[in-house]
């Protein structure tokens, strides 16, 4: 019999592709997710204009994914840890809207000279709020594709095709640019929901540990899903 999804995913409304690694490919999880498209929620709404108008919207998704049998929410935009309290509250259920939670939790791994390097879709667009909102320090090292030369047009434009050699090598120049800056940087988190195809050859790349979307819900769904040994 095929379990049972307990995870539910609030996903923005896109045509970009999403290719496996990608938050929103089916193919990226190893257990069923049921997904829920919030209309009006596209990528520059949500991360340029602070999901301006759209809690609402997101508290009624989410409350039908839970009806629909998901035990446990999240979301296809680090960008949306705004909303994480007000979700949470509302359908009374875990939810992990961003990424950027696992910030605090990979800083303790680290040794105390060591620094989380996250990198995001949108350095001037992530703010302080999108970080404590969530428990995240301002002051951890940021660093943006936005000056690439494909990823970010691609996604906050949401355009139809994506060149994936080119992001990649967005995401490559991006922690090169972020290690230059800091050089105490110990593990990368991602912000960005797509950009988990990448986090393994950014790993390579570096010699550092990536945590992605993929780790995080990976983790989240394993609490909603214990496995059983007995």
């Amino acid at each position: 019999m095929e379990a049972r999804a307990r995870l539910g995913i609030l996903a923005l409304e896109t045509q970009f592709p999403r290719i496996p690694g990608d938050v929103g490919n089916m193919e990226t999880w190893p257990f069923p997710v049921l997904y829920h498209v919030v209309t009006g929620a596209s990528p520059r709404r949500v991360v340029t204009q602070n999901a301006e108008g759209l809690l609402d919207d997101f508290k009624r998704a989410a409350a039908r994914l839970i009806a629909q049998g998901a035990d446990g929410i999240a979301t296809t935009c680090g960008f949306l840890s705004l909303f994480q309290t007000d979700l949470a509250n509302h359908i009374n259920a875990p939810v992990a809207t961003s990424s950027l939670m696992q910030v605090p939790f990979v800083q303790n791994l680290l040794p105390a000279r060591r620094r989380v390097g996250i990198l995001t879709v949108n350095s001037k667009a992530l703010t302080r709020a999108h970080l404590e909102a969530v428990g995240v320090d301002p002051e951890n090292p940021i660093q943006g594709t936005e000056g690439g030369r494909e990823l970010s047009r691609v996604l906050i434009g949401d355009e139809p095709t994506l060149d994936v050699d080119k992001a990649r090598q967005d995401m490559l120049d991006a922690g090169d640019a972020l290690l230059a800056a800091h050089e105490n940087i110990g593990a990368f988190v991602l912000e960005c929901t797509n950009m988990g195809p990448y986090a393994g050859v950014l790993a390579e790349h570096t010699g550092l540990p990536v945590f992605d979307v993929v780790s995080f819900l990976t983790w989240f769904h394993a609490g909603l899903a214990p496995r059983r040994f007995s």
